[in-house]
């Protein structure tokens, strides 16, 4: 802008600044008005921020107010005004226009400001200036609280902001054209405040407690003055080089050379000793034109092996959309020597006097939202640097413990997340969000590497912290789970190369960590969360009973009622006669309305109103007479109370009233409703490194490496290591190299195969090799890996092609086809019913026949199939249901399980609950507890050495609770769709024919030593704590049983005889043998049930203690049940019938605290032992030695 076209008004403020006679400033007497009503035009800027350039044109900040601000600092209304307007003037251009500006001619603006900052950056490269400002400052903090005005801390502030404002602009490379160990603006900038003494007070005012305030700005200061620094480089200035960068540095040369070498001899083979115009005119053989004749080409036979059809075509335009996202990073430099050279001793004084304590302040401030929006970003920034600095140069972990916590790990572990949800929202700014994100992502990285770092440290009690620290950071399932997050949701337009690669490196550290820490411990428990969603209760019709009503609620009220139903069914008062059972204009088909009738005639009573009730059942009796579901024609008086009590009391089906269209802010409402519904199941499980490593084998992780892995030659070799360990544990580990038969994958080994300077990359061309000779290996035997290269593939069609493919599955999917066209015209009748019934394996479900019909196109959704509708037959029984019920209890009344024969051979088939509840009703048994399954035990054998006990035959559980079949139901629905597809191709072998105990089954034996130690501390006088111990072996049993939560239980002896058990060696040493957990360490101090024993395995144990204990006694009866035959003597019997019942006692649940959670992920079960791998010769890729 030229200075002419200046504002008239703004021309003359500015000359009533004053004038500068060589380095004399002399200020006019408005000086100090001029410089406020600068200050008021600024404030009245337009959007093109005009004054604003016509100040930065006019030279203003260089010509005026620098010199005014270092020669009149004892004036201090001029030095506070000036302040003032050169912290406005200096501000950030993105500030002034709130954003990047798209329009070309606002673009324009905006760089012009930008050029402006640049040259009054240049300008504050003064050591005068700084010794000023620093001058200032160090006046303002001598001041006590009591001395210091409010115009004081302003100022400190305006200092503050000015200093943070010109460290902030950027530097333009193209004009300084600096290069390495070259003093740029910004490192003249540097060593100006190092000259006046800034970067001590910028210490003080982050080490005194009485400046807490300052806090965020000197970080924010801090955090700039470091922004063009490698931390590891600053730490290793003025050292001599190691010999592993030596190493590096030999090998990348090593690798250029090659390539250079390459290059020549290929430039050699070019030329030719006949004219260029002769080159000649060859036919490649196999490769077809456009036509179908071979390829003719006019080139000389060293271009063949770079001929392709795509040469002299267009290259495609990639639209915006799906360009890659670029690192807005520039290429690293190394600043002047002595600028390193002091940035150095600012880090290592700021470590030792200042670190933990400003990082605390500005945590709080981040937790108490007393700082600015992104200033959390400033934290991030200053843990991973600052703790890779303290790693590099003499490893100290108390400089920075304030940040080696789990309080920082959860907090990075949010801020990842939470950036990572607004990069979904906010499309707009999704690169800023994706730069927090990384930021977050390297803080992150810098924890591990610590804790890694820690584990190496040559002090026993920082060790023992990072132990402890690993224990919380495994045991928690989000920490897990962040890696498999980030990897599955990565996107390349979004995310540039950089965040991918510090992924991958972390991911390798984190993976190296926890397998590790698995080696040598054979049972760790982790955390484990599952999401249930409750149902949410919809609103109920018109005169239905909205709160439900309680099993004694229901007992009182049905006397009342029965009162008035006997009046009314003698025919002493008259029934209304306008009631209808159904809705004849609804939609519903008439013979699914029962299921409405019977909740109409329940809520009738339930509001009291007996006659209505009482009409309904006799017009419903008409309606649907079939199957007497609301009883026969012929009911006398009773029997008709009797139906009305059972319907009464029965849990009926309700379905949903159909919602009419509410506005979008209430269906907004009604979705924060269901998600504030859905709750989180904590609960504990063993953890597998290996079963953790299988949720990596997926198609969009290994794209995630791949699109790494095309840079090889510019990633360094610890990533190109990082990449290719993930892939060999994938491929080797896992056995499921078929995940990387893709033809992108192949061009990419091709291509580094052919690399001149492959030599330097050994590993990688290793790997390569073996996953080449893997694939030729499969195509001999599966002809279809070739079309297989050209998809990403999951884990059920790996399976498919290493295993074969299931050739009855597209057998089944015609049929399923024909059945579905067959019955999907069918009224009133359930197509997946059925096409189940219909169906040639019978071993499918309901979901996966709808799921496989999505698969195949036939229908939209899965929620196109109506959910199976139960309807109220369940609950009402027919007199001859009744006759049937009464026969079959009589029959098989004295056999071992009268509720499953019963449910074996009845006609109308109902759930365990329902017979339970009938049998009751009936009167035909008093107590549930008749119904169990009896358990059996063999005798034990004479002539055998070792006693051999038989295995416990288990109770079934009779109780049928909602909540728990809900939780079944939703924790079927989360199985994913791979799962369900991969049945149904597997045939659906395993459907059905799991075990519901999942640990190891078989009878529990103990050896011979074992039983000799049971005998010998019964001989001590041990009877009382083996009782105890057998006691707690079959209650904990009976709570994982019906609770279903799985938890270590401590072993707490609250006698003194159990106590000086626990102390017993010989009581020990049984407790090993039964795989009982000891305390894992000095904060544990009771044994634990491990949680891999089931129900079934805990009560095993316990009968087999139990029986060691008759054992003895039936030795002495021998003799005696041999004459007597098959009689057993009476006190045997009664023994084992006292052993074989539950041991009374309430149902215990346990709350388990951090530390037991702590100390249980760290646990080892001694009875298990190490896993055995067999030794072949085999491809291998070592870790890199730390």
């Amino acid at each position: 802008m030229d200075l002419y076209m200046m504002n008239c008004e703004l021309l003359a403020t500015c000359s009533a600044l004053g004038f500068l006679e060589g380095d004399t400033y002399h200020k006019e007497p408005d000086c100090l008005e001029s410089v406020k009503d600068l200050i008021r035009y600024l404030r009245h800027e337009d959007e093109t921020r005009d004054i604003r350039q016509q100040l930065g044109a006019a030279q203003i900040l260089q010509n005026d107010l620098i010199p005014i601000l270092t020669q009149y600092p004892q004036e201090k209304q001029l030095f506070d005004a000036v302040i003032r307007l050169m912290v406005n003037l200096t501000q950030p251009a993105l500030l002034c226009f709130g954003k990047l500006p798209q329009d070309a001619s606002f673009r324009h603006h905006f760089l012009q400001i930008v050029s402006y900052l640049q040259a009054y950056k240049e300008a504050f490269a003064n050591e005068k200036i700084f010794g000023v400002l620093s001058e200032k400052l160090y006046d303002l903090l001598q001041l006590d609280w009591e001395q210091r005005q409010e115009e004081d801390n302003l100022l400190i502030e305006r200092i503050l902001l000015l200093v943070r404002n010109v460290l902030h602009i950027p530097a333009d490379p193209d004009e300084e054209k600096n290069v390495d160990d070259d003093a740029n603006i910004h490192d003249r900038v540097l060593w100006a405040m190092h000259i006046s003494g800034m970067d001590d007070l910028l210490k003080f005012l982050a080490s005194s407690q009485s400046e807490q305030q300052w806090s965020l700005h000197v970080l924010e200061v801090i955090s700039l003055m470091f922004r063009d620094q490698n931390p590891e480089q600053l730490a290793a200035t003025g050292q001599a080089r190691s010999a592993k960068e030596r190493g590096t540095d030999v090998t990348e040369l090593e690798a250029l050379r090659q390539r250079e070498l390459a290059e020549k001899k290929s430039r050699g083979l070019q030329r030719s000793s006949r004219h260029s115009h002769f080159g000649g005119c060859y036919v490649i053989q196999g490769l077809k034109s456009i036509g179908d004749r071979d390829v003719v080409m006019h080139k000389g036979l060293h271009n063949v092996k770079n001929y392709s059809h795509d040469l002299g075509k267009e290259i495609r335009r990639v639209p915006k959309r799906r360009q890659l996202a670029q690192d807005g990073k520039s290429a690293p430099r190394r600043s002047a020597l002595n600028v390193r050279l002091f940035l150095k001793e600012f880090c290592i004084e700021f470590l030792e006097n200042c670190y933990n304590r400003l990082m605390y302040l500005v945590k709080d401030h981040l937790i108490r939202e007393k700082a600015q929006q992104h200033d959390e970003t400033y934290y991030l920034w200053a843990t991973a640097f600052f703790m890779a600095f303290n790693r590099a140069c003499a490893f100290q972990p108390h400089l920075v413990s304030e940040t080696v916590s789990t309080r920082t790990f959860h907090f990075i572990e949010q801020s990842l997340t939470n950036y990572y949800e607004m990069m979904l929202m906010d499309k707009k700014e999704a690169t800023s969000w994706s730069r927090r994100m990384h930021l977050a992502l390297k803080a992150y990285q810098e924890l591990l590497m610590t804790m890694h770092e820690m584990d190496h440290s040559h002090e026993e009690t920082v060790r023992d912290s990072s132990n402890i620290l690993k224990n919380n950071i495994f045991y928690l399932m989000e920490y897990r789970e962040l890696f498999l997050t980030l990897f599955r949701k990565f996107d390349e337009t979004k995310q540039p190369r950089s965040f991918l690669k510090d992924l991958i490196e972390t991911t390798h550290l984190f993976l190296k960590m926890l397998e590790k820490f698995c080696k040598g411990r054979n049972n760790i428990v982790v955390q484990n969360k599952t999401h249930k969603k409750r149902k949410k209760t919809k609103s109920c019709p018109a005169g239905s009973d909205a709160q439900p009503r309680t099993p004694d609620e229901l007992d009182e009220l049905w006397p009342r009622l029965a009162e008035q139903i006997s009046k009314y069914t003698q025919g002493s008062e008259p029934l209304p006669e306008d009631v209808v059972p159904f809705d004849a204009a609804s939609e519903v088909p008439l013979e699914e309305q029962r299921a409405e009738a019977m909740v109409r005639i329940q809520d009738s009573l339930l509001a009291g109103q007996v006659p209505e009730a009482l009409s309904l059942l006799r017009s419903a009796r008409e309606v649907w007479p079939e199957g007497d579901i609301f009883g026969s024609p012929n009911l006398d008086p009773d029997e008709e109370t009797e139906l009305l009590r059972q319907i009464f009391f029965a849990s009926l089906p309700r379905q949903a009233v159909p919602e009419m269209e509410e506005p979008e802010e209430a269906a907004e409402e009604e979705e924060v409703a269901e998600e504030e519904l859905a709750s989180v199941r904590v609960s504990e499980k063993e953890f597998s490194f290996l079963d953790y490593v299988k949720r990596f084998a997926s198609a969009n992780v290994v794209k995630a490496y791949v699109l790494l892995f095309k840079n090889y030659q510019q990633n360094s070799p610890h990533t190109n290591h990082c990449i290719v360990k993930m892939l060999h544990r994938i491929a080797y580990d896992l056995k499921m190299e078929a995940l990387l038969f893709q033809l992108s994958i192949f061009c990419l080994f091709n291509r580094l195969l052919s690399d001149p300077a492959a030599g330097a990359y050994k590993e990688m061309v290793t790997f390569a090799k073996y996953i080449v000779s893997k694939f030729f290996a499969l195509a001999s035997t599966n002809k279809k890996a070739y079309m297989e290269l050209l998809f990403w593939k999951s884990t059920a069609v790996v399976r498919e092609m290493t295993e074969g493919y299931n050739l009855l599955r597209e057998k089944e999917e015609e049929e399923l086809q024909e059945l579905y066209y067959k019955f999907k015209e069918v009224e009133g009748e359930d197509v997946l019913n059925n096409i189940l019934a219909h169906l040639s394996a019978r071993n499918r479900t309901r979901k996966q026949v709808a799921k496989k019909l999505v698969h195949m196109g036939l229908a939209n959704s899965v929620q196109d199939f109506p959910p199976e509708r139960k309807g109220a037959r369940i609950v009402l029984w027919t007199q001859d249901q009744e006759l049937e019920l009464r026969r079959l209890f009589e029959e098989f009344q004295g056999t071992d399980d009268i509720l499953g024969n019963v449910m074996r051979h009845i006609t109308a088939k109902r759930s365990k609950a329902r017979i339970i509840e009938k049998l009751l009703s009936m009167g035909l048994v008093s107590d549930r507890k008749e119904l169990y399954k009896k358990r059996k035990r063999k005798a034990v054998s004479l002539g055998s050495n070792k006693d051999v006990f038989s295995r416990d035959l288990g109770v079934s559980d009779l109780d049928e609770v909602n909540d728990c079949e809900d939780e079944e139901e939703e924790e079927n629905d989360l199985d994913s769709e791979e799962e369900e597809e991969s049945v149904w191709e597997d045939g659906g072998n395993d459907v059905g024919s799991r075990p519901l105990d999942r640990q190891a089954k078989g009878p529990v034996t103990l050896d011979r030593d074992a039983q000799e130690l049971v005998q010998s501390l019964r001989q001590e006088g041990l009877s009382g704590p083996l009782l105890w111990l057998q006691n707690c072996l079959n209650r904990t049993a009976d709570d994982r049983a019906e609770e279903g939560c799985i938890q270590p239980v401590p072993l707490v002896p609250l006698s003194e005889e159990n106590e000086d058990a626990m102390e017993h060696k010989g009581f020990h040493k049984l407790l090993r043998k039964l795989g009982l957990r000891p305390p894992a360490n000095e904060q544990e101090s009771f044994w634990r049930i491990p949680t891999k024993f089931g129900p079934e395995r805990l009560r095993q144990m316990a009968s087999s203690i139990a029986q060691q204990e008759m054992s003895e006694e039936d030795k002495g009866q021998a003799a005696e049940e041999e004459d007597l035959g098959t009689e057993e003597p009476k006190c045997g019997t009664a023994e084992k019938e006292e052993y074989s019942q539950h041991p009374p006692g309430p149902k215990r649940s346990r709350l388990i605290s951090d530390n037991e959670a702590e100390n249980d992920s760290q646990s080892s079960s001694e009875e298990d032992g190490p896993h055995l791998i067999a030794k072949r010769k085999c491809l291998r890729i070592e870790d890199e030695d730390d």
